[in-house]
């Protein structure tokens, strides 16, 4: 509720002139914000970028078997990287859990140390997968060499750059949460990072299953 309180209108004379000296205050009896808006705006940006890797989805069904005669799925996938790559992250996604668990509890150093867990996990997904693709791009398997590797280099490195602003958003909430413990913005920043984790996840799958696997049998 916006209250106005009209003030005094009646002009003054000082050394410079008349002075107007009316003004017009504003008090907020309430919150700037809604309770949970933060979540409601994260889980928004989710289905936004949810809809975005449906875009990449569908640019690699229509060019995934456009191989311009060279290198297809079966040439360069190597499903037991790939495996180990998908157990990585849903470890990382399971010790986020944990996390949120042990803040829900209020303890401090078991929240760092699954957090910390979280990313290593991550950290080991994202040096496998820059791995692969500087074992693909030496072979001669590069983005422009076919709109299959086009396809196949955008979706999975977009899905990596994400997994690289999960890992820095998680350095920097460490250190938040070292240096301010575990205060209401703090929880809920750790809900929305373990939220996006989830979300790389459930992408991660769907690539692992609609990409490699189908594309290991090509």
């Amino acid at each position: 509720m916006i209250r106005i309180r009209p003030s005094d209108m009646s002009a003054t004379l000082s050394r410079q002139g008349p002075v107007e000296t009316g003004t017009r205050q504003f008090h907020m009896t309430e919150a700037h914000h809604p309770e949970n808006g933060t979540m409601l705006g994260f889980w928004l940006f989710l289905i936004g970028d949810l809809l975005f890797f449906a875009c990449l989805f569908g640019v690699y069904a229509v060019l995934g078997r456009n191989y311009a005669t060279g290198f297809s799925g079966a040439d360069i996938f190597d499903l037991k990287l790939v495996a180990l790559s998908t157990v990585l992250l849903l470890c990382a996604s399971f010790s986020g859990g944990h996390g949120v668990v042990a803040m829900q509890d209020s303890e401090k150093h078991a929240t760092l140390g699954w957090l910390a867990l979280t990313g290593l996990f991550g950290l080991t997904f994202l040096s496998i997968e820059v791995h692969a693709f500087i074992h693909m791009i030496g072979m001669g398997a590069t983005p422009q060499r076919s709109a299959f590797l086009s396809a196949f280099f955008a979706l999975v490195g977009i899905h990596g750059l994400h997994v690289a602003f999960g890992l820095v958003w998680l350095i920097i909430l460490l250190v938040q949460v070292g240096q301010h413990g575990l205060i209401p913005a703090n929880r809920r920043r750790i809900r929305c990072l373990t939220l996006f984790w989830h979300f790389l996840d459930v992408v991660w799958i769907a690539v692992f299953s609609l990409v490699h696997l189908i594309g290991s049998l090509s």
